[in-house]
């Protein structure tokens, strides 16, 4: 017998009770072998159901890290952008107020208007420097905000498909040592797993 080697005495005892059960029943002159008690095929198929909405689970897990994982990449991205954006503001800012102090420091003439009207356009570009920048930091807080809600769905997900296996482990163990007390156990933690997985949707 496979299961022989098990370890849990109390697990071995139960099979050799079970057998010696049905070598007792056959001898007694009853053709038919002992049936399986009713309950195993809801069991069979509850364990059917619980093992699809872990894989369904595990998949939107995985899924929704890799989206976060994207999130996170577009995130340090639009911040390198924003970074470089005010760095040209800056650069724009100090040639803007050097040529409006040297502008401010020469006689009215030509060259005193050209500097003059440099300052004035770099003051312009530093506008639209800084509008750059600032949508720039606006879009790394979406992506980051966008980040963690992925996050929080596959961490749903994630306990969802911890709590489905345990639940099929469990129902594995009712039916080989037929202790319906299990199943029930089993059947109430992947009802916790269910609520998990709807919980991973919202």
């Amino acid at each position: 017998m496979p299961d022989e080697d098990l370890e849990t005495a109390e697990l071995k005892e139960q099979i050799d009770q079970r057998l010696e059960d049905h070598e007792h029943h056959a001898h007694q002159g009853h053709d038919k072998p002992e049936s399986a008690p009713g309950w195993l095929r809801y069991l069979s198929l509850s364990t059917a159901m619980i093992a699809v909405f872990a894989a369904v689970a595990s998949l939107e897990s995985g899924s929704n890290s890799n989206e976060a994982i994207l999130e996170k990449s577009e995130a340090m991205l639009n911040q390198a952008r924003a970074s470089d954006e005010w760095a040209y503001f800056q650069a724009k800012g100090i040639k803007a107020t050097l040529s409006e102090d040297f502008a401010d420091s020469l006689p009215e003439g030509t060259l005193k208007a050209k500097l003059t009207g440099e300052g004035k356009r770099y003051r312009g570009e530093t506008a639209e420097s800084k509008l750059r920048a600032t949508k720039f930091e606006d879009d790394v807080k979406e992506s980051d905000q966008r980040c963690d809600a992925l996050m929080e769905h596959h961490h749903r997900f994630a306990i969802a498909v911890t709590l489905l296996q345990i639940a099929i482990a469990l129902s594995a163990i009712a039916a080989l040592t037929r202790r319906r007390p299990l199943w029930f156990l089993g059947m109430a933690v992947s009802a916790g797993g269910v609520v998990m997985f709807a919980r991973g949707f919202l």
